[in-house]
Order: C-alpha cells, then sequence, then structure tokens
C-alpha cells in the first residue's frame, strides 16, 4: 500500500477540496482550459505565416547570379 493507491489520491483530492474550495479550483480549470486555447490558437498562427516566410526567402536573387564585386 504505497502512495499510488486510490485512496490515497482520494485523502489528497479532498484535502485540496477542502483548502481550495471548489469555486477557486473550478477558475483554475478555466483559466488553465482558455491558456491551453490560446496556445494552440498561436502555433496554428504561427503554422500559416510560415508559408509567406519561405515565399519571401524564394524571391530573393541567388548568391550565384550575383557575384560580389
Amino acid at each position: 500500500m504505497g502512495f499510488g493507491s486510490p485512496i490515497h489520491w482520494l485523502i489528497v483530492l479532498v484535502i485540496v477540496v477542502l483548502i481550495f474550495g471548489t469555486g477557486k479550483l473550478k477558475n483554475l480549470g478555466a483559466d488553465l482550459g482558455s491558456s491551453i486555447k490560446g496556445f494552440k490558437k498561436a502555433m496554428q498562427d504561427g503554422e500559416e505565416e510560415k508559408p509567406k516566410e519561405e515565399l519571401q526567402t524564394k524571391t530573393l536573387p541567388d548568391d550565384k547570379n550575383n557575384p560580389p564585386a
């Protein structure tokens, strides 16, 4: 019967609910969810901008055709 048993986790959960209350835990969960959504949106926006950057680098002249003077 180590710390990984379900009864120990149940006791820890009850203590956490008693200390913080259900309202604060609900707000914490909502804040965590909104921050994850924001992170995913930022990742998708970064992927959409990446092809634009690749197009800009492809339109630059090659160094082989324009050697330094």
